[in-house]
């Protein structure tokens, strides 16, 4: 059973940064397109940014230019430094494992950013 387990979140002023993570069990990660998605009450759950096991990425023009999606292969782990938060960026950011040929998916259980104005 894969696990992604996500860390970072916090409180933030706006303009600040923070830094994502989320951890992977498993040996599914270096097959997986990683993806981090945030959803706020109300709202539709909206991609951020995805890498895929090449490395190629993402993002959503939203973040462009504030975030970048990394991963690192050897540490099973995918990281989103965010830069430039804004209280639009307030939500629960969640990670995403999608492995290729394969009809599963997978969630973390998320990581709550909260941007004060």
């Amino acid at each position: 059973q894969v696990q992604l387990v996500e860390s970072g979140g916090g409180l933030v002023q706006s303009g600040g940064s923070l830094r994502l993570s989320c951890a992977a069990s498993g040996r599914i990660f270096s097959m997986s397109t990683m993806g981090w998605y945030r959803q706020a009450p109300g709202k539709q759950r909206e991609l951020v940014a995805t890498i895929s096991s090449g490395g190629s990425t993402n993002a959503a023009d939203s973040v462009k230019g504030r975030f970048t999606i990394s991963r690192n292969n050897a540490k099973n782990t995918v990281y989103l430094p965010m830069n430039s938060l804004k209280p639009v960026d307030t939500d629960v950011y969640l990670c995403n494992a999608t492995p290729r040929f394969c009809p599963h998916e997978y969630w973390g259980q998320g990581t709550q950013v909260f941007v004060s104005s």
